[in-house]
């Protein structure tokens, strides 16, 4: 009969020292969940705030047609700055060309540099980026002071700044659109608030 009993002590123990150990691991899932929660697009504090208006800027593609950034538009507006040398920029490629087809029926995407344009007329050839509208304006870049690439700004039809940020995945580049989604600054704003 003491066999017995202690048996059942013994079982009761490591029964709730499981208990104990699967509340201990919860608490450290939650703890690393908390620390790689969604981020969005790095918003670098520089440039025109969130929510502000961005003047019209009538630049040319590299092609040379006419291309209007900012102001009222049909459709709200992507612009994704990129240079022909950046390797985050070229991951990204298929990425752009695949939220175009998606998000086409209310969304534009420019593709924003400066530099020489021999060189972007090569690239926009080597990327397949021949349908996209492509700008060479260094003023552009630095009204929004664009520092890092790659970098995207989100503009609404009204030509006014809803997101903005620097971008390396399709995740972080999609959070722009969240941000859009729920009238907030980014993403990062969102989860601080809610937290």
């Amino acid at each position: 009969m003491t066999a017995l009993v202690i048996a059942n002590i013994v079982l009761w123990i490591a029964v709730l020292a499981l208990l104990f150990g699967l509340y201990a691991l919860a608490r450290q899932v939650g703890i690393l969940y908390e620390r790689v929660a969604p981020m969005g697009a790095l918003m670098i504090d520089a440039g025109p705030r969130v929510g502000q208006p961005l003047q019209p800027f009538a630049l040319q593609d590299v092609r040379g047609t006419a291309v209007t950034v900012g102001g009222h538009q049909a459709a709200s507006t992507l612009l994704f700055f990129l240079s022909p040398t950046c390797p985050v920029c070229k991951k990204l490629i298929p990425v752009l060309k695949s939220i175009r087809a998606s998000e086409g029926s209310w969304l534009r995407v420019v593709l924003a540099s400066d530099g020489e344009q021999p060189e972007h007329l090569a690239f926009l050839r080597q990327a397949g980026l021949g349908d996209f509208d492509y700008v060479l304006s260094r003023e552009l870049g630095m009204h929004l002071q664009i520092g890092k690439l790659p970098y995207a700004v989100l503009l609404d039809e009204h030509g006014t700044l809803r997101a903005k940020g620097l971008v390396n995945s399709r995740e972080q580049l999609e959070s722009l659109f969240t941000a859009m989604d729920l009238n907030v600054a980014s993403v990062q704003q969102f989860l601080e608030t809610h937290a």
